[in-house]
């Protein structure tokens, strides 16, 4: 990065930063997501570096992008709904089921993966392949492998 767009960063985070984090949190609602948004706003400004007018411009231009990132990020939230980690006993009331996270929480990391990845967020087996970088059959196979370890310790 050049020193004009350090400083020109420097200038938008000053003049329309409060502006930019105080859309973006009406529009997202947690302060983490928020950051990202902004960040990917000013690498779209960098990689765009795009000349304005006025003020103005530049001022509905941010405020645009910044809309489509907050719009983006609620799609992929609708999309791939997740639970944190943190937040899932909270929805097992019954002693039995929170028997069985503590087993799934205990099993081997190549297995809980898979079944946190099939189960919670709800991708495929397609898609648990290429993210975990592994064939098909292979998540498939621990999948199963999973699936009856969980078996045997909640049955013993």
């Amino acid at each position: 990065m050049n020193r004009k767009s350090k400083s020109d960063i420097s200038r938008i985070l000053q003049t329309h930063g409060n502006m930019l984090y105080r859309t973006a949190y009406l529009l997202l609602g947690n302060p983490h997501d928020v950051q990202d948004i902004l960040q990917e706003v000013l690498l779209r400004y960098m990689e765009k570096s795009p000349a304005f007018a006025s003020g103005d411009h530049e001022k509905a231009w941010l405020l645009r992008v910044t809309s489509n990132c907050c719009k983006d990020c609620l799609r992929f939230r609708r999309r791939y709904s997740c639970i944190e980690p943190e937040h899932i006993p909270e929805y097992f009331s019954a002693p039995e089921d929170k028997a069985l996270i503590q087993e799934l929480y205990a099993l081997p990391a190549k297995w809980k993966s898979v079944l946190l990845l099939h189960y919670f967020e709800g991708y495929s087996v397609k898609e648990i392949a290429k993210i975990l970088n592994l064939s098909e059959n292979a998540v498939k196979k621990r999948l199963q492998r999973a699936r009856e370890a969980l078996r045997l310790e909640l049955t013993s």
